[in-house]
C-alpha cells in the first residue's frame, strides 16, 4: 500500500464543498486521515478566505487513476478550468505526497512545490507527516514548518463539523 497525501481546500460554499469531496475521497478509498482545517486569505487575489486541510489515506491505485478521479471530482463539484489560476474555486485537491515518488510521475511534479511555499499545506502536512523527510531539501515536514516565516501567510485553525467523513488525526 503507498501513503497518499492530498490537499483540499475551497473558497466557495466551503464547508459543504470540503464535506462532499471528503464523502467522495472517503468512497474511493477508504478510511480517510485529517489534519485540522485551517482558514486562511487568499494567495494571488483578492478573494474570500480558504479553508484548507490535508489528508493521508494508503492506497493501492496507480497514480495516474488517482488524478483522473480527482479530476472529476472538481468538476462534479463546479471547478471551472477556465478561469485564471489564482481564483476562487469550489473545491481543489491537489496530490502532495505518492508514496516515495521524487520528480515528474503522471504530469505531477512530486513530491508537490507548493509544500514548501504555503503555509496551508505545510502545517497540515507536519501535523500529519512530522517526521517524515521532504526528499528535495532533506528536511522533516515537522523542521520545514518550524522554519517557515509564519508571518508572511495569515493561517488559524478552525472547528469543522466532520459527521463522520474523516478520522481527525
Amino acid at each position: 500500500m503507498t501513503v497518499l497525501a492530498l490537499s483540499v481546500g475551497s473558497n466557495i460554499n466551503a464547508t459543504q464543498n470540503i464535506r462532499v469531496a471528503l464523502a467522495e475521497l472517503n468512497l474511493e478509498f477508504g478510511k480517510t486521515v485529517c489534519s485540522t482545517v485551517f482558514e486562511s486569505e487568499a494567495i494571488g487575489f483578492k478573494g474570500d478566505n480558504f479553508l484548507n486541510l490535508v489528508l493521508l489515506v494508503e492506497t493501492d491505485k496507480e497514480l495516474s487513476g488517482i488524478a483522473s478521479f480527482l479530476k472529476q471530482l472538481e468538476d462534479n463539484l463546479g471547478r471551472d478550468r477556465s478561469q485564471e489560476k489564482f481564483s476562487g474555486r469550489p473545491i481543489d485537491v491537489d496530490i502532495l505526497l505518492y508514496g516515495n515518488d521524487n520528480g515528474l510521475s503522471c504530469s505531477i511534479d512530486l513530491p508537490r512545490p507548493e509544500i514548501t511555499k504555503n503555509a496551508f499545506v505545510l502545517q497540515p502536512l507536519a501535523e500529519l507527516l512530522p517526521n517524515q523527510v521532504h526528499s528535495p531539501t532533506g528536511k522533516t515536514f515537522a523542521q520545514l514548518w518550524n522554519e517557515y516565516d509564519k508571518s508572511s501567510q495569515k493561517l488559524w485553525p478552525i472547528d469543522f463539523d466532520w459527521k463522520d467523513v474523516c478520522v481527525v488525526s
